[in-house]
Parts: C-alpha cells; sequence; structure tokens
C-alpha cells in the first residue's frame, strides 16, 4: 500500500505542478486588470512578464499578491519577495519552492511556463516578421490566414503552413539565381496569393522587399515600368517580380536599371522542388521592407523600415484597437501601399486574425463587395481613404445594400488621406440603419516614415469635428473654436491621439513647440519612426529635425488630438494615391499649344464627393475653340497615360495668369488661391499696382511674422525676468520667516503676482471647502510649475511628495525643505517609499500633496495613477482631494521646453472623497474614482493604456 500511494501522491503532486504555473500567472494578471482596468483584453501576462514595467505593480499591489496566492495555494511566502521578486517566473518558482510538491522536483534551466493570452496567439516577444510566422506555423499551422476575395462565392483560402512552405520554395529560386542577404528585390504583383508567397520568401532569403505598383492598364505598360525604372534604381533593386504578362516588356528595364539582374515569375520562383534554411537569421534591426510612396518617380524617397519599426506599429496600433485573434478584417487596400500591407495584412499576421483580401479593382468596380464581405463575414475591422466612403455614398443605391448588416463593426478607419467632415456625417447617416455605429468610424492619421500608423482615436469614440473661426486659423495660426452661428466656420476633424510609445509635436516657424490650438509644422517620434530614406542622403537630412521627424503636414493640437489643417508641400492626394505635380506639368507643357513652362497642376476641392480632385491649369495664346477644346482633350489623354485616370478638370488659361517666383518656379499654392476664388485669367493690373500690391501683402506678411517672433521673445524675456525678480524677492524670506503659514502664503502671492504681471489668466474653482489637516491631496502633473500653481490655489501649508534630487540641490534643498516638503528617492520620487512618507506627513498633521502619475509627460494625456497614496487613504481613514490643472502644459512644458507661453491657467479642486472599505480593493476603488473626476475636469485623452514605467509598450 505504501508504494502505491506514494506512488498516487507523485502522480497528483506531478499534476498540481503542471497546473500551477497556469494559476499562478491567472492570479496575477487578474490583480494588473484591478490595477489598471483601462488595459482590458489587450493584457497579456508571461513567465518573463515584468512586474513593474509590464505589469504595474507598486510595493503595495506586490503585498496584495503576495496575500492572494498565500491563500489560494495555502503556503507561506517570503515577504522578501514583495521587493526582489522582478518577474512572474519568480514568483511562480517561489510557490513551487514554498509548496511540499515543490521540494520533489525543481525546474530545469530554460523550463518554459505557458503564457495567458486573451483570446489573441500575438506572439509578444516575437523580434522579427519571420517570428511572427513561424510563432502561428508551431502552433496552428492549418489554421487559415487569408481568404483571397475571387467573387461572391469563391474565396482562395491561404494558411499559415501553406504560407510558410511557399515562402521557403520561394526563398529557394531566390538563392539559385544569386539573390545575397541584404539586396532589394521589387515586387510588382496585383493583389493575390503569390503576393504573400513572395513577400515572405523574400525575407526567408535575407533579402529587402520592396513593393511597387503595378501596371492597371496593361496597353500601358511600358511606359508604366520606364517610370518605375527610377524607384528601382534608388533602390538598387537585383531583381524585380512580376506576373507573366508584364515580364516580357518588363526586359526593358534592364536597359534602365543597371542593378537589375532578373525578372522573373512568381511561377518561375515556384517551381523549385526544395526548400532551404534562412541563409542569415534576421534581428529586430534588419531591414524588413522599403516603402516607396506610390506617384512618387522624380527623386524616389523610400522610407526604411526595420522589423523592430514594423512589430512596434503593428503592436501600438493593436494596442489601440484592442486586437485579437477574435477579430475578423476586411481589406481591399493594395498590398502595395503601406494602409494595405502592414495595417491590414502584416497586422492580422501578428495577431493571428483571419483576413479577407480583394482586389483594388474588385472595389473600385462595385463598391458593394466591400460592405458585402464585411456583413458576409462578420467583419470587425476594415479601414480605407476618404474617397472609398464616398465611392459607396455616390454609387450605392437602396437595391445594393438590402439586407447588409454593419454590427459587426467596431471599427472602421479612414485614413491614408485628408479626412472629410461632411463624408464622415453622411456615411454615419447613410449606413446607420444598416447597423453601422457611429463609434465605429475611426479617423486617423500616419505617414509611411511611421511605419503606418501614428495618432488613432480611443475605441468607441464618436468622430470628433472640430469648428474652427477660419480667418483666426489663415490670418494668425490660431485654431480659435467658432461660435455655434459662424456660417464660414471651417470644420477640421481630430485624427486621434498619437499611439501608445510614441509622440507628436506642433512647431513653429522659429522650431519652437506651439502652444494648444496653434498651427504649425507637425513633428514625431517613436519606435515605429524610420531611420532614413534609402540611398537618399539629403532628404534624410531634411527629415529629421533632431530627435523629431517631420511629417511634412501642417495642423494643431486640441485636447490631445491632432488635427490636420494642410501639406506643407504640394503633393496631391486623389484616391489615395500620391500625385506629385512636377511630373504632371512637365509631361503637359510638352504639348504642342501649351506655354511651355506654365502649366501647374493644383488639388482643386470637389465639394460633390469630400475630396481632392487633381486640376491641371495650362497657360495657351490659342483663342479659337475648337482648337481648345482639342487641347482641352489632349491634355486629359496625357494625365490619363500618365496617371492610369485622367485629371477631373482642365483650365486653359492665358500667358502670365500662372503666377510665378522671380527665378520663374511656379507658385501653386498662389495658383490654387486664383483658381478657388475664379481670378485665373482675369485681366491684370499695371505692372506698379501689381508690384505695390505684392510688396505690401509680402512686407506685411514678414512684418507679422517679425512681430510675433519678437512679441514671443520678448514674453518670454519678461516672464523669465519677473519669475527672477520675484525668486530673489521671496527666496531668503522663505528662509528667514518663522512659521511655515507665513513661508506658504509668501510663495502663493508671489505666483499670483508672476501671473498677473506675465498675463496669464489665473481662475481657481473649488467645489468644497478642504480640511486643514488629515487628508492627501492628488493633482495630476502637467508642468514644473505645478507646484507652484497649487500653492497659490490652495491656502495654507502643504507638504509635497517629490523626487530627493531636488533635496539634495543646494539652491532648491533648503528652499523647499522650509516650505516643508517631503522627499523621496532619486532621480525621480520612489514610488516603493511613498505610501510610507505621506503616511507619515499626515501623522505630522500635514496635508500631502502626492502627483499619483509619478512622472511629467510633454505630450497631453493623463497616466496611470500608482496605488501608494490611496492604499494609505483607504487604511487611514482619510478623505483624498482631486485637483485637476489645466493650461500649465501650454506655460511651460516638460522636455527641454524653456520657452513659456501665455496661457490661461485653471485649478479644480474637487470634494473629498473617501475609500469605502480599507482593504486593498476600496483603495483602486478609490483611485479610479478620483481618476475618473481628474480625467472628466482636464479635458486631456486617457494615456492609461501607455506603458506605466518608462512609457515602453508592453510585448514590444
Amino acid at each position: 500500500m505504501g508504494p502505491a500511494k506514494s506512488s498516487t501522491s507523485k502522480a497528483h503532486s506531478d499534476e498540481r505542478r503542471d497546473e500551477l504555473p497556469t494559476k499562478v500567472l491567472t492570479i496575477i494578471r487578474d490583480l494588473a486588470l484591478e490595477l489598471h482596468p483601462h488595459w482590458g483584453k489587450t493584457l497579456s501576462v508571461r513567465a518573463e512578464s515584468d512586474l513593474d514595467m509590464d505589469l504595474g505593480y507598486d510595493s503595495l499591489a506586490r503585498a496584495e499578491l503576495l496575500l492572494r496566492l498565500n491563500q489560494e495555494f495555502a503556503v507561506e511566502l517570503p515577504d522578501e519577495l514583495i521587493v526582489e521578486a522582478t518577474l512572474a517566473r519568480d514568483i511562480c518558482e517561489a510557490i513551487i519552492a514554498a509548496s511540499p510538491a515543490g521540494s520533489q522536483k525543481e525546474p530545469g534551466p530554460g523550463t518554459a511556463l505557458p503564457a495567458l493570452l486573451p483570446e489573441s496567439a500575438a506572439p509578444e516577444h516575437a523580434a522579427t516578421l519571420l517570428d511572427v510566422l513561424a510563432s502561428h506555423v508551431g502552433t496552428h499551422p492549418d489554421r487559415p490566414h487569408v481568404y483571397l476575395w475571387q467573387s461572391e462565392e469563391r474565396e482562395n483560402v491561404l494558411t499559415y503552413g501553406e504560407l510558410d512552405q511557399a515562402a521557403r520554395i520561394v526563398a529557394t529560386g531566390l538563392v539559385d539565381r544569386g539573390i545575397s542577404p541584404g539586396e532589394r528585390v521589387a515586387i510588382m504583383l496585383p493583389t493575390s496569393l503569390a503576393f504573400f508567397h513572395i513577400f515572405f520568401g523574400i525575407l526567408y532569403a535575407g533579402a529587402v522587399p520592396v513593393p511597387i505598383y503595378p501596371p492597371l492598364r496593361r496597353a500601358q505598360v511600358e511606359d508604366h515600368l520606364r517610370r518605375q525604372a527610377r524607384i528601382l534604381n534608388n533602390a538598387g533593386a537585383a531583381a524585380l517580380i512580376t506576373d507573366e504578362q508584364t515580364q516580357r516588356p518588363g526586359r526593358l528595364l534592364k536597359g534602365l536599371v543597371a542593378s537589375l539582374r532578373n525578372i522573373c515569375t512568381t511561377a518561375e520562383l515556384s517551381a523549385s522542388t526544395r526548400q532551404i534554411e534562412i541563409p542569415i537569421p534576421a534581428s529586430a534591426a534588419t531591414t524588413a521592407l522599403i516603402q516607396y510612396t506610390s506617384g512618387s518617380t522624380g527623386d524616389p524617397k523610400g522610407v526604411v523600415l526595420t522589423h523592430a519599426n514594423l512589430l512596434a506599429n503593428i503592436r501600438a496600433m493593436g494596442q489601440v484597437m484592442e486586437a485579437s485573434s477574435s477579430d475578423v478584417f476586411v481589406s481591399w487596400l493594395p498590398l502595395y501601399h503601406d494602409m494595405g500591407l502592414i495595417g491590414a495584412w502584416l497586422g492580422t499576421l501578428y495577431y493571428g486574425a483571419p483576413t479577407i483580401i480583394m482586389s483594388p479593382l474588385a472595389f473600385i468596380a462595385n463598391p458593394a463587395r466591400w460592405l458585402r464581405a464585411i456583413h458576409r463575414h462578420r467583419a470587425t475591422l476594415s479601414a480605407a481613404p476618404n474617397f472609398a466612403f464616398e465611392l459607396c455614398l455616390k454609387r450605392l443605391g437602396t437595391s445594393d445594400l438590402e439586407g447588409l448588416d454593419l454590427s459587426s463593426l467596431r471599427l472602421l478607419v479612414n485614413g491614408a488621406e485628408p479626412v472629410s467632415p461632411g463624408t464622415i456625417r453622411r456615411f454615419t447617416e447613410r449606413f446607420a440603419p444598416y447597423g453601422l455605429a457611429a463609434e465605429a468610424l475611426a479617423p486617423v492619421y500616419g505617414l509611411a516614415e511611421s511605419s503606418v500608423g501614428l495618432a488613432f482615436p480611443p475605441p468607441g469614440r464618436k468622430p470628433i469635428i472640430d469648428r474652427v473661426d477660419r480667418r483666426a486659423l489663415s490670418e494668425h495660426g490660431r485654431a480659435q473654436p467658432a461660435g455655434p452661428d459662424d456660417a464660414n466656420a471651417l470644420e477640421i476633424v481630430a485624427c486621434g491621439q498619437p499611439l501608445p510609445g510614441h509622440q507628436i509635436r506642433v512647431v513653429d516657424a522659429s522650431g519652437r513647440e506651439a502652444p494648444e490650438r496653434h498651427e504649425g509644422q507637425i513633428e514625431f517620434k517613436g519606435p515605429s519612426a524610420t531611420a532614413g530614406y534609402f540611398a537618399n542622403p539629403n532628404k534624410t537630412k531634411a527629415l529629421f529635425h533632431g530627435a523629431w521627424l517631420d511629417t511634412g503636414d501642417r495642423g494643431y493640437i486640441a485636447e490631445g488630438d491632432i488635427f490636420l489643417t494642410g501639406r506643407v508641400k504640394d503633393m496631391i492626394i486623389r484616391a489615395g494615391r500620391n500625385i506629385y505635380p512636377q511630373e504632371i506639368e512637365v509631361a503637359i507643357g510638352e504639348l504642342e499649344g501649351v506655354r511651355k513652362g506654365c502649366v501647374a497642376a493644383i488639388a482643386g476641392r470637389d465639394e460633390a464627393t469630400g475630396t481632392e480632385k487633381l486640376v491641371v491649369v495650362a497657360e495657351t495664346r490659342l483663342t479659337e475653340r475648337q482648337a481648345r477644346e482639342d487641347l482641352e482633350r489632349r491634355i486629359l489623354e496625357a494625365t490619363g497615360a500618365l496617371l492610369e485616370a485622367p485629371a477631373e478638370q482642365v483650365v486653359l488659361a492665358p500667358p502670365r495668369a500662372i503666377p510665378k517666383t522671380s527665378s520663374g518656379k511656379i507658385r501653386r499654392a498662389a495658383t490654387r488661391d486664383l483658381f478657388e476664388r475664379g481670378m485665373l485669367g482675369k485681366p491684370e493690373r499695371a505692372l506698379w499696382q501689381q508690384i505695390s500690391r505684392l510688396a505690401l501683402v509680402s512686407a506685411g506678411g514678414r512684418a507679422a511674422r517679425f512681430t510675433r517672433a519678437v512679441r514671443a521673445y520678448l514674453y518670454a524675456g519678461w516672464w523669465w525676468t519677473a519669475l527672477g525678480l520675484l525668486a530673489l524677492a521671496i527666496y531668503p524670506l522663505v528662509l528667514v520667516l518663522p512659521r511655515r503659514k507665513w513661508r506658504h502664503a509668501m510663495v502663493a502671492a508671489g505666483m499670483r503676482s508672476l501671473f498677473w504681471l506675465t498675463g496669464i489668466r489665473f481662475t481657481v474653482e473649488q467645489v468644497s471647502p478642504l480640511p486643514a489637516r488629515d487628508v492627501i491631496i492628488v493633482p495630476n502633473h502637467t508642468s514644473y510649475i505645478d507646484g507652484g500653481v497649487i500653492t497659490a490655489a490652495i491656502r495654507g501649508p502643504l507638504a509635497f511628495v517629490i523626487a530627493g534630487r531636488f533635496g539634495q540641490h543646494r539652491v532648491t534643498g533648503p528652499f523647499l525643505r522650509r516650505l516643508g516638503s517631503v522627499f523621496v528617492g532619486g532621480a525621480s520620487p520612489d514610488l516603493q517609499r511613498t505610501p510610507d512618507a505621506v503616511l507619515a506627513a499626515l501623522k505630522a498633521g500635514e496635508r500631502p500633496v502626492v502627483f499619483p502619475e509619478g512622472r511629467l509627460r510633454r505630450m497631453p494625456g493623463l497616466l496611470s495613477f500608482y496605488s501608494g497614496p490611496f492604499m494609505v487613504a483607504a487604511r487611514a481613514g482619510v478623505p483624498v482631494v482631486p485637483v485637476t490643472l489645466s493650461g500649465t502644459r501650454s506655460v511651460l512644458r516638460d522636455g527641454g521646453q524653456w520657452f513659456p507661453r501665455r496661457q490661461s491657467v485653471r485649478v479644480h479642486i474637487g470634494a473629498p472623497i473617501m475609500a469605502d472599505g480599507k482593504d486593498f480593493e476600496a483603495a483602486l476603488r478609490l483611485s479610479r474614482t478620483v481618476r475618473e473626476q481628474i480625467l472628466r475636469q482636464c479635458g486631456e485623452p486617457d494615456l492609461g493604456r501607455e506603458e506605466i514605467e518608462f512609457g515602453r509598450l508592453r510585448g514590444g
């Protein structure tokens, strides 16, 4: 009986040990979600998850975790685990060691503990796209990945295993043709299963895929290939992969592209019967893709993207979208475009979500196919440029939509070209009866230099349309909200907030960050950002402004959202494709009857569709009606041949109608202005009148810019002068005054004086009287001047809990100590010791002020709160007072921004809030209540999804 019992006991022991890690990780994840409920299903917990950085555990949360684990597993874990445990694995191993079963079998080195992934099998620790595919092949090779749309009744299915096998065969064909690791291989294919095979085959061969758009019309294939030669030359492409119809005329490229050694088809590459191993294992820093803008042939800019760039962008977008394998994506976007390639295909590949992909031509021919595919597959995600929404509105009648159900959609992205507020309204109204929720529409902002996505709205939010005073924006660059009766107001759609781990700023003409609602040039940085353009050092140099990348767009930020007002350059976006005017102008200038060098290609506004249209303005001396009609026809034919679709409008203007610079360059913005005002070709003023008018306008503009710059410098100088003078007066008084109350009053008076002297409007809103003691004050943290602002707003002494480095400084240290500040930690507050410091301050009769975000951030937004002060409030039975600061971020921003701006400052002091208990759950409820109140008052986005320690994206 003895041995049998021992054997049974050991079997139960082994079974328990196998199940234990899963249970432990479940408990760790459940508590993390209690701490940060806004993470939702995007949170995953692995054995290697860092308790601090990945899961947001502070010391009190760790203590609560140990308590729950002790109760669940009937063990006594050592108290040291609260500070010593770093990873979830450490907790698991501690429980195994503490339990009777743990002593029988120690885990061996490298033992893999199971991961808990909510519905999604996303490989969060994959470093490359190849790792991503390998993860899916290893876990579910027969799972459908792509459904390639052929017709309403037929779709070709591609599984993960089939993709892997076909790609390896392609890689063999490439290596057999002498393609070496690091060489560029261009893909010029229509939407097909072959595209997916080829893309990963190139990666498996160690080469770099370069997608370029294929010819839409076979009759124009030679002209198309010649124009693509510039891209291929810039990329130094060693091979071009195309289809059988394009291959033969494509041989022309060998004479135009010196580096091009091979032009082959997918069938030729797939003829091998063997597979190769990956020649050189890719790393996160390996180039995974060179993305060229679809219209650029004059001076090609190939955006270099590494595996790390792509995965960071996919993970960041997925986190905002709450993507998982339970999603279904429908896309007709071209695979040579970043939105279709990365956003639709590679994004769904990463999350293991099935994607239905159809040809762009199938959509253009019948937009109902897109919506029917969403209906049939109960898709949850889709995306398209603005023109696609307009096409659906224009082309689809009631009979086309009969029985349509779009209620499954939880996110329908509108991006890749300017988003029209009219389109948003009309599409929402038209398709609401078919189940489309207004909250599903998501205007976004992105660019190839940021992989694809840069700003997304939070899920579940209806689109925001900002109405601004047109004159204030055009003349002064201020996005001033328009009155409700302003019929001439300009409407601009909010394109969301920066993706987690990314930042956006707006800078003025001098390169300084602009305040809230001030227009300027948009710059960004983040892990998705390219390192530059391939073989184009001049363009790369122009792209970077220090650590920031220039988007080439203009806009403003309001309440954390980015609003686009225009493009710095003259690029035209039509139907999701970039069109560069120089190409058109040169081609049209060669036509007989057109004055050479007197052609302007501009973007006109198509009010009927809400999109941009291509307008060609050409000067001519022709006056006879038939000759002009013939010229107009030839211009339409020329643009059609060049762009595979003709211009929407041709304007024949008399000589000298198109404005030029002194050096003879076309002034496109001025031409567009004349076109929109109907002034093109109108009789010119006398030369002296023109010169006088231009001189006045130019001088006025320069004077206005100079005046603004001088005023900004004068204001900044006066601000710092006033602060310095006040500091010279207040500093010694704080050191010598005997009573804390007097010192506090002196600093408060100084801050109010600073606001008065510098023209800053300072308002305080207080809901109810503030207790004189036994209260914890928790404000949001937006600027370096927050402490002074709070001191000016709240009467009586306060005890600020701040980083220890300020107390060690020989100037700030004595000053802050005399004000009763509490110092914890070094360069930043020590979150482990803060609760003890808060409790000690309460016992001393102080009113501690704790910034629960723990740090500053230059971008607008409320970060996660750590639980320390709320746990102290719950256990001590004292209330918490939420204090909301608004405007201080723009006055003096974090991130090296020492140029103060005039901005109204508002302080809202809420009513004291008591915890409804003394346990950990009561403290979490208190924290959530306080944070929700501050979030409502501050008017900034909820950045609780951001990484709570170093802004690092979880799983990145």
